[in-house]
């Protein structure tokens, strides 16, 4: 049975600047530091970064949940990233949008009003 989202892992060709790039945008420090694997804890899922794997913007695409999109997405591009997708109402008030990470990922964000974060399990 599938439970829910759990981990998004980031390909990277530089692990030291992902890490650094990454705990700057989250606002802190990875809980998990290894030379294989650095490992972020963002609202209580896992976004993690490898360094054996080749960065794109295709294959899946998990979206972060966000307050203020624009302020969210303006804030990416402020610290480095490209934009990729703009900032688009898909209806009932969900904002979707998406960047490039200074590593070639796409990170896409989403400021959703009907997600109800007691429904994660």
């Amino acid at each position: 049975m599938i439970l829910g989202l759990r981990t998004a892992i980031y390909p990277v060709t530089d692990l030291l600047k992902a890490k650094q790039w990454y705990s700057a945008v989250l606002d802190q420090a990875p809980y998990f530091d290894e030379p294989f694997y650095v490992g972020f804890n963002v609202g209580g899922f896992e976004l993690g970064l490898i360094p054996d794997g080749e960065p794109g913007t295709a294959g899946p695409q998990p979206l972060w949940g966000v307050h203020d999109i624009a302020a969210a997405f303006s804030r990416l591009v402020d610290a480095g990233a490209k934009p990729l997708n703009p900032v688009t109402d898909v209806g009932g008030g969900i904002k979707v949008a998406a960047v490039i990470d200074p590593f070639g990922n796409r990170f896409g964000i989403i400021e959703n009003p009907h997600f109800d974060p007691t429904h994660v399990k």
